[in-house]
């Protein structure tokens, strides 16, 4: 990360007029904000592009250009932002649960930020069922708007969950120890370049929000409200002018997706 943080275009970005204070009130207005203005998307990937985690390439592309990225992409650029605002915080590795059909590799990042004594999970890059805001660590459910979270214990595990349909449902589950920069770039060159992987089978576009989630995956649209599912198939000319009105993405003039052409 040779390249210096720009706060102040950052803080722009995502639409906060000042810096937060380095407290909780700080860190929830900074995450919503982030997770709700930064879309998840994985373009460059369908379009045969490099995925780049070096702060200066992260900046460019999710600042300057008004591109969105995926987990590691946001929770590198959010990592960089909490340290400079002089949170405590660190990043670790976690296996995907949710929609899987056997055991995946650990190929999410997410944070765990240290408020008061307490840890708090962090996580601006898990798309359209994401958290808004950070959860602490305790075990117990936290409303966020339509939805109900919790971290729970599971051995050395600690595992998100998202209640649903009167059910608790996995997201993920990760162990609470910090990971370093080598390790989510073996992560993500594995995401972005292996022919198993999610990423390059989907075009996907998510942006969560307080009242309305929405979530492209190739040409499915849907928006999720709580636990009612809206959605409908989108004819193919119909894609990219939905990722740059609905989404905010500058979708690159000509580009062609993998996923909605094999």
């Amino acid at each position: 990360m040779s390249a210096e943080l720009d706060l102040g275009a950052y803080l722009r970005r995502i639409g906060l007029m000042e810096p937060p204070r380095a407290d909780l009130a700080g860190l929830q207005a900074l995450h919503l904000a982030h997770a709700t203005s930064i879309p998840f998307e994985n373009l460059d990937i369908q379009l045969g592009l490099p995925i780049r985690l070096d702060l200066g390439s992260l900046q460019a592309k999710l600042v300057r250009q008004r591109r969105g990225g995926y987990c590691f992409e946001h929770n590198t650029l959010f990592l960089a932002v909490l340290q400079e605002l002089g949170f405590e915080a660190s990043a670790c590795e976690a296996r995907v649960r949710l929609g899987a059909q056997g055991l995946l590799p650990r190929t999410h990042m997410l944070l765990v930020v240290r408020l008061a004594g307490s840890d708090w999970l962090a996580d601006v890059g898990f798309g359209g069922e994401g958290l808004l805001g950070p959860v602490p660590m305790d075990g117990a459910a936290h409303a966020q708007f339509l939805n109900v979270y919790r971290v729970g214990v599971e051995g050395g595990l600690r595992v998100l969950q998202s209640f649903h349909h009167g059910a608790w449902e996995d997201l993920y589950a990760f162990e609470p120890v910090p990971r370093f920069p080598v390790d989510f770039e073996v992560a993500n060159h594995y995401t972005s370049t292996h022919p198993d992987s999610r990423f390059l089978r989907t075009l996907t576009a998510q942006l969560p929000g307080p009242e309305v989630r929405r979530i492209l995956r190739n040409r499915a649209y849907a928006e999720l409200r709580g636990d009612q599912v809206v959605g409908h198939e989108l004819a193919p000319e119909e894609v990219v002018p939905l990722l740059r009105k609905t989404f905010g993405i500058e979708v690159p003039a000509g580009a062609r997706f993998k996923a909605l052409t094999s």
